[in-house]
């Protein structure tokens, strides 16, 4: 029977440092521990190299110590109320990007409108030790139950919807700025019965929206009606599925300045289903510019935010609040640009 020598076993065998690996591939220390984190900046033959001599020599990286020794996490979470949005997926991906470049890595959740799911997300990646945390709030989200959820110290970032009673940094559209340039735009080409179409009065976005809208219908001397203002979520399902109450409330309207993008799709599906053409019998805008907008038939009118700059912007004011806690809170609105495509057609004479 074999024996070991006290000392001489397994067990004791002497654990592979950061160091080890960097000798035997002929690197710095630092250019490992950018591997480790997952960072963008090493050469890709280069972290080839390293990576596989960490296979080699079985390296285990210890997260919980680094983040110990940087006395800071090296992720940062990322909440969003609505993946299936075009415009949300290309702004976490704009967050991620951004992110990895500073040697973070982005723990994602999707609440998908729901508050109860938001704390349970909340909830599970605070057990992680993020560094920070951007949340694209859900609908009838409680400010008061995050806040205590996430405490005083966790430096956090809203994202796109207003949250009454905390004191975060804040990064929004220019929401009534949009909607007013959207409706300008189509009483210029002679509309006046014009709805808006689309989100729910009670988040903050869509009522910029609205104010907006209202605003550049009061400066024409047209008082919008009650009844012009159709709400629907924001999805494309939804939309498609309201048009025929848009025509029930406001039946002789002959344009519409939709809450987002995925509404006015789903809208002029269902403009096309009564044998509507999008464009030429009815007007519409968008608010996001997705990527989809250009490619529609017609192609969409609609404000261009640049989700990914946006994505990159959240993550680079999180950053900011992680390096400087004490500073003030900042409400930081970024702007919207008018694109005119076909779906904005003049109004029949």
């Amino acid at each position: 029977m074999t024996t070991h020598k006290p000392g001489t076993g397994r067990s004791n065998r002497k654990q592979v440092t950061v160091t080890d690996i960097a000798q035997a591939c002929g690197v710095s220390r630092a250019t490992v521990s950018l591997v480790l984190r997952g960072s963008p900046l090493v050469h890709a033959d280069t972290r080839a190299r390293v990576e596989a001599e960490l296979k080699r020599q079985r390296y285990v990286y210890n997260r919980a110590a680094a983040n110990l020794r940087r006395q800071t996490s090296s992720s940062v979470a990322l909440v969003i109320n609505d993946l299936s949005n075009p415009f949300f997926a290309e702004f976490a991906a704009g967050v991620d990007e951004a992110l990895g470049e500073e040697g973070y890595v982005t723990l994602l959740g999707s609440t998908a409108e729901s508050p109860q799911r938001q704390l349970a997300v909340l909830g599970s990646l605070v057990e992680h030790g993020p560094a920070g945390i951007i949340l694209s709030p859900a609908e009838h989200s409680d400010g008061a139950a995050l806040q205590r959820l996430l405490g005083a110290h966790t430096p956090a970032l809203v994202f796109n919807r207003a949250l009454p009673g905390v004191d975060w940094d804040f990064l929004a559209l220019d929401n009534e700025h949009g909607a007013r340039l959207a409706t300008e735009h189509l009483l210029s080409l002679g509309h006046r019965r014009i709805a808006f179409f689309g989100g729910h009065a009670d988040s903050s976005s869509c009522r910029q929206r609205r104010q907006g809208y209202s605003d550049a219908m009061r400066a024409a001397a047209i008082e919008p009606s009650p009844d012009w203002l159709v709400e629907c979520s924001p999805t494309r399902v939804e939309a498609a599925s309201r048009t025929a109450e848009l025509f029930e409330h406001a039946p002789d309207a002959t344009a519409a300045v939709c809450y987002n993008d995925t509404v006015a799709l789903g809208l002029m599906l269902g403009l096309s289903a009564r044998g509507i053409r999008p464009g030429l019998d009815f007007a519409l805008t968008g608010f996001d510019d997705i990527t989809e907008a250009a490619l529609s038939t017609p192609s969409l009118t609609t404000l261009a935010a640049q989700p990914r700059a946006c994505g990159r912007q959240a993550a680079e004011l999180l950053l900011q609040r992680v390096r400087d806690p004490g500073a003030l809170s900042r409400r930081v609105i970024a702007p919207v640009k008018l694109v005119v495509r076909g779906s904005s057609g003049a109004a029949a004479m």
